[in-house]
């Protein structure tokens, strides 16, 4: 009886270690490696199996083939035969299991055709489907003058590169590549992105800047100035028209550029002077610039000198640092057509004076009246030109300071014997304020670039 229930026991462990040999070096039912099944082979089998299986290198999107690749050789070599022993260690239960289970190994002898090939061909073909296809159309968060908003987004069909070349990466083992076809979504306005660019708007729209024009300072809020702002891909974008109506405003107010001003002569009298050249405004453009980036600097005050212009020669304005005198300053020229006189003042003072000849008034060359500026000062010089009854003239001065775009200025007349006082009406020059030689050197000496010029 002994002998029989010993020869029980003992066929039940031979039955149970063949059982246990066998589950350990057999893999379960429904394993898979590399997407070839192995499910029931030895190490050696599962191997020699992924040894003969060749790679044909199609990708899938959703089931339909979309890019057709050429076969290759799986890559398996007898070195991975330890990659494949630790798969059938890890994989291993007492009992046999159903369950599917998808391995990934890298063949020690993996063909590069799929990353320089079939990768490269696989994102040209995308992005040549995009280009037909429509595009989403992300939500973003717009400020207008403090007050947030939404743009609608909208659903497109373009392929989602990106993310079907990343699960791509992932199955580049597999015989068959089979992707799902990813979409790109547009941003809603729920999402955190677009949550977030409202507050980066509601921050800019707190925000204030101080704008300094000479010596006055204008306080801008963001709500009260930005028509329009965005905050996209980490960038404020603000729209032009409404800090350029802030600009159109300050030059309204305080610009002197071609403005006339009410002007008092040497004698007393107050008299209206048309503008001219002389003068500075703000540049739209450049304070665009300037008050823009001092709100998404968050500056706090910022200067409008450099943001200035002028017309004629000189083109970055005049007089900027006057606001005395209409703007005009304390040193400047001044020239009565009607005394056919000039005279000059230097921080107030009257430096020096003298008799002139402006344009010729019967042929209507009349020096122009107006507030010009010196633009420069030469010495000698080369005038040329044209007047009444000489249509080209070239003549040599000792001295010359030009004020009107159109060429007049002071210079040394030589040649002019006819200094009287109504000279100008039947004799005068082609335009400019003719000095007596004498005196010429005493007005040059008292005249500045970019000073006013007041002709009356």
């Amino acid at each position: 009886m002994l002998a029989v229930a010993g020869a029980a026991i003992f066929l039940i462990a031979a039955i149970v270690g063949g059982y246990t040999y066998y589950r350990s070096t057999h893999f379960n039912k429904n394993v898979q490696i590399n997407g070839v099944s192995v499910g029931g082979l030895s190490e050696k089998s599962a191997l020699a199996h992924l040894k003969s299986e060749k790679i044909n290198n199609d990708v899938y999107l959703n089931g339909k083939l979309f890019l057709k690749g050429k076969k290759t050789n799986s890559g398996f070599t007898q070195k991975d035969l330890s990659k494949v022993k630790e798969l059938l260690k890890k994989q291993w239960s007492f009992f046999p299991r159903s369950k599917k289970i998808s391995y990934q190994i890298t063949p020690s002898n993996v063909s590069d055709y799929r990353n320089k090939v079939i990768k490269p061909k696989l994102k040209q073909l995308l992005n040549s489907k995009n280009s037909k296809l429509t595009a989403a159309v992300d939500s973003h968060a717009v400020l207008q003058y403090g007050k947030i908003s939404y743009t609608v987004s909208k659903k497109g069909n373009q392929y989602d590169v990106a993310k079907i070349l990343a699960a791509y990466e992932k199955q580049k083992n597999q015989p068959t590549t089979n992707i799902k076809k990813y979409i790109i979504q547009p941003v809603t306005s729920l999402s955190s992105q677009v949550q977030k660019q409202k507050a980066k708007l509601e921050t800019l729209a707190k925000r204030t800047v101080v704008y300094k024009v000479q010596q006055t300072s204008y306080t801008l809020s963001g709500k009260n100035v930005i028509s329009q702002a965005t905050y996209i891909g980490g960038k404020y974008q603000i729209a032009q028209d409404g800090i350029l109506n802030e600009v159109k405003n300050i030059n309204s107010k305080q610009a002197t550029l071609q403005k006339g001003i009410s002007f008092k002569t040497h004698a007393g009298n107050v008299v209206n002077v048309p503008g001219g050249t002389y003068g500075w405004a703000l540049k739209g453009s450049d304070s665009y610039e300037t008050i823009s980036n001092a709100f998404i600097n968050n500056s706090g005050e910022v200067d409008a000198a450099s943001d200035i212009y002028g017309v004629g020669y000189l083109t970055y304005g005049t007089g900027y640092d006057n606001s005395a005198n209409d703007g005009i300053g304390t040193t400047y020229a001044e020239v009565s057509i009607q005394d056919q006189r000039a005279w000059f003042y230097i921080n107030g003072k009257e430096v020096y004076t003298t008799n002139i000849v402006t344009g010729k008034h019967s042929t209507n060359e009349d020096t122009p009246t107006g507030v010009w500026y010196i633009m420069y000062k030469q010495s000698p010089a080369t005038l040329e030109g044209s007047e009444a009854g000489n249509a080209n003239y070239s003549v040599k001065v000792n001295y010359w300071a030009q004020f009107t775009s159109s060429g007049c200025g002071f210079h040394d007349a030589s040649w002019r014997t006819d200094w009287s006082s109504t000279a100008y009406l039947n004799n005068g020059s082609g335009g400019c304020a003719n000095t007596p030689s004498a005196n010429m050197k005493s007005v040059y000496d008292s005249l500045s670039q970019k000073e006013a010029v007041v002709v009356y």
